[in-house]
């Protein structure tokens, strides 16, 4: 429990942050929906109050490490920032001190629980790299295994979870007192945030991960994930092969002129597919700095704190999507989107869905090989929240990974074709995914469900029967009004009888004409008369009868 004072110190700062930026691009792009907010900065990208995106990276790194991972969570969100601020963002890391090596030492052997010394030949003092939540030592096994150990930072998960139940209580205010909060669903992204962080502070699960994503990705030679130690590895510390090599980063031009690294991307991108389209489960954080170059020429992914998990649904969604961009085929891109959203029935679907096709023509037009699928879901993104659609968080996912792809193409083959491979790709996965959805077991539960089919249905046929038998069967129909419509029918049967007697009194009458009679009426025979004035009589009531309902069935409907 966080005392007064340091909850005092937690709406305080982040009172003061949304005073600062309340009248910014930041809120200003989202209330107001607009398409070019970057437009209205200068040509340094500053504005009356602030510096722009920039500066607004350094206040949250300021503000703490929940912050700067709500920053990062926001990178992927281009429905509420404009491109230079997801720019920024995407770029944020953050700056903190390095944890003592004393206070490691009682960390990892308090986990292990035995001495540093004898858990391990040598532990470097120190630090490979130091995050928010953890910091990375380089260590050697007694068995003479090279391994990196992460440890978390003391105290770290209590200040997470007091920012998050301010920033819960904020958002909670706001979703109910501002249209725009409402709109965006603010406390929605905020329950993913706190689902996403307490996940990576748990290492456990990302042991759990490295092991999933390994064997996912085991017939990828040149895919490299390193795995957890046993019996090294808890919540708090996690113990994984040392990764020999460089940061993607750190190619050099001189290396990508001696290396072609052309056959090594393509394989990175088709592992990818491969995760989103046919695993559903994908490394969700592949920024240049969690991807190294290996010293035998391998890629290896790091940090699998972040996954991102892809249902079966979602999986086919996204790949009707690629499909119908590749396409060029507006109108099931629109349908593929609306297919994986949720609108409400004030939603003018038919603008949306013209405005999707006009943006999907629009890059059918640019030159060959200019059209990229991440920046286009970004701009299909906006128009959707402008429309009050809510896209599906794996789209922003998958937005997000394949402008990080983007990224680590651009360093390690600057010529390479990211559409091209993905469409590529996309064919192979359709292929897999096919081949996937007819193997036995994914029948299981169609031959469970047949069995207990076949079981009932004897019994239910049996039921049925007997009650047909014995004039016991109903029907119920929820969907219509029953008594309505049985009044409608009775209506319509009253009419065709009183015809019927019309019809049968004009028959009756001309076969009386026939008849010698000294009853007459105006020289005709008396009978026959009354029988003609009585369907008259009969024919003009029924005819003035229709003219009303009608009239009064029309008047209702205009309500």
């Amino acid at each position: 429990m966080s005392t007064v004072q340091e909850k005092f110190n937690n709406y305080s700062k982040f009172i003061k942050f949304i005073y600062k930026y309340w009248n910014s691009d930041v809120f200003r792009a989202a209330s107001e929906n607009a398409r070019n907010i970057e437009a209205e900065t200068d040509s340094n990208g500053e504005t009356d109050d602030y510096h722009g995106p920039q500066e607004l990276v350094e206040d949250l790194k300021k503000m703490g490490p929940t912050y700067v991972k709500l920053g990062q969570l926001l990178s992927t969100r281009p429905d509420l920032l404009p491109p230079n601020y997801l720019q920024a963002l995407e770029t944020l890391q953050d700056d903190v001190e390095k944890i003592p090596y004393s206070t490691v030492q009682e960390i990892v052997e308090e986990e292990t629980g035995q001495r540093i010394s004898k858990a391990f030949e040598s532990f470097d003092t120190e630090p490979l790299a130091s995050a928010s939540i953890g910091q990375v030592h380089q260590a050697t096994l007694r068995s003479g295994k090279m391994v990196a150990v992460k440890i978390q930072r003391p105290g770290i998960r209590k200040k997470f979870l007091e920012d998050l139940d301010t920033l819960k209580e904020m958002t909670d205010f706001a979703v109910k007192h501002n249209d725009a909060a409402k709109k965006y669903a603010v406390d929605e992204i905020l329950d993913e945030f706190r689902f996403i962080l307490l996940n990576e502070l748990d290492y456990v699960k990302e042991a759990e991960n490295l092991r999933v994503l390994a064997n996912n990705l085991q017939n990828f030679r040149k895919i490299f994930v390193p795995q957890p130690v046993d019996g090294y590895s808890t919540s708090k510390i996690l113990t994984m092969e040392f990764v020999k090599g460089q940061k993607i980063t750190s190619v050099s031009p001189l290396s990508r002129t001696e290396n072609d690294y052309s056959t090594l991307v393509d394989e990175l991108v088709e592992a990818y597919m491969k995760q989103i389209i046919i695993d559903g489960f994908a490394h969700a954080d592949p920024h240049p700095g969690n991807i190294h170059l290996t010293q035998d020429g391998r890629i290896a992914l790091m940090d699998l704190g972040m996954v991102a998990k892809f249902g079966t649904e979602m999986r086919d969604d996204i790949l009707k999507l690629i499909i119908a961009i590749s396409k060029y085929n507006g109108v099931e891109t629109a349908n593929a989107l609306l297919q994986m959203s949720e609108y409400g029935k004030e939603t003018d679907v038919q603008k949306f869905q013209k405005e999707i096709n006009r943006l999907v023509l629009e890059a059918e037009n640019k030159s060959a090989g200019k059209l990229k699928t991440a920046p286009l879901l970004i701009q299909m993104n906006r128009v959707a929240a402008e429309h009050g659609i809510k896209l599906a968080v794996e789209l922003n996912i998958f937005g997000k990974i394949l402008m990080q792809l983007d990224q680590i193409v651009a360093v390690l083959a600057p010529e390479y074709d990211l559409q091209k491979s993905i469409e590529e790709n996309v064919e192979k996965m359709m292929q897999k995914k096919m081949l996937q959805d007819l193997k036995p077991e994914n029948f299981l539960s169609q031959l469970i469900e047949t069995k207990k089919l076949a079981e009932k249905l004897p019994e239910r046929l049996n039921t049925i029967t007997e009650r047909l038998a014995n004039n016991e069967f109903e029907i119920k129909i929820d969907a219509i009004d029953e008594k309505r419509l049985t009044d409608g029918f009775q209506k319509v049967a009253n009419r065709i009888s009183i015809g019927l007697v019309i019809a049968a009194l004009i028959i009756g009458a001309a076969l009386l004409m026939r008849v010698p009679t000294t009853f007459v009426i105006l020289g005709y025979p008396g009978l026959a008369m009354i029988f003609f004035l009585a369907a008259a009589l009969f024919g003009i009531w029924l005819i003035l009868k229709m003219i009303l309902n009608d009239e009064e069935l029309k008047s209702n409907k205009r309500r």
